[in-house]
C-alpha cells in the first residue's frame, strides 16, 4: 500500500484488520493493561490516518505503526508512573520483529496454543495461577499441594517446555 495521500474507506478498513490485533499484541508485550492497549491501538490508527505517511509495503506498515504505538505507550507510562514498561524496548522491538514477523504473532499464538496442549493439566494450572490470576508463588504451591520450590522448578520446567516446543515449530 503506497500511499501519501488519504486513504479510503476500505484502504482503512483494510488497514486496521490487517495490524489492530498485532499491535494489540504488541502493546500487551510491552506491559500495558489489556484496556490501555485497546485505547492505544485505537489512538495509533487515529494519528495514522490524520497524519498521513507514505505506507509501502505490509512489514514496514506494521513497524511504522509500531513506532507510533510505542511512543504513545511511552506517552501514558510518563502520564501513570505505575504503568511498568519493559526494560529494554528496543530489544522487545528486535524480538518482535523475529518472532512474530509480518503476521503480527498469528503463527506463534498457534504455535503456542498446540503446545499448551500437550502440558501436563498439573503445569497448566501452576502457569495460569501465575500469570493470569498473578497468584505469588507461596500460594501457587498451596494450591498445589507443594512446596514454594516444587512450585517454581514446575513452572520453570513448563516455561521451558513451551519454549522448546515453539522452538521447534518455527525450525
Amino acid at each position: 500500500m503506497a500511499r501519501s495521500a488519504l486513504l479510503s474507506p476500505e484502504e482503512v478498513a483494510r488497514l486496521v484488520q490487517q495490524h489492530q490485533a498485532g499491535l494489540w499484541r504488541y502493546l500487551r508485550a510491552l506491559g500495558c493493561e489489556a484496556s490501555l492497549a485497546e485505547d492505544l491501538v485505537q489512538e495509533t490508527f487515529v494519528r495514522v490516518l490524520q497524519h498521513p505517511v507514505e505506507l509501502r509495503s505490509d512489514a514496514s506498515t506494521a513497524a511504522y505503526l509500531r513506532r507510533v504505538a510505542r511512543n504513545l505507550a511511552v506517552s501514558a507510562y510518563r502520564k501513570d508512573r505505575r504503568m511498568q514498561l519493559v526494560g529494554d524496548v528496543e530489544l522487545l522491538d528486535q524480538l518482535w520483529e523475529d518472532w512474530a514477523g509480518q503476521e503480527d504473532g498469528q503463527w506463534l499464538l498457534a504455535a503456542l496454543r498446540k503446545c499448551w496442549g500437550q502440558l501436563r493439566q498439573r503445569a497448566q494450572l501452576a502457569l495460569r495461577l501465575r500469570f493470569e490470576q498473578q497468584l505469588p508463588r507461596a500460594e501457587i504451591a498451596r494450591q498445589l499441594e507443594m512446596t514454594e520450590h516444587g512450585a517454581k522448578n514446575l513452572m520453570q520446567r513448563a516455561k521451558k517446555a513451551l519454549r522448546d516446543c515453539i522452538q521447534r515449530q518455527r525450525s
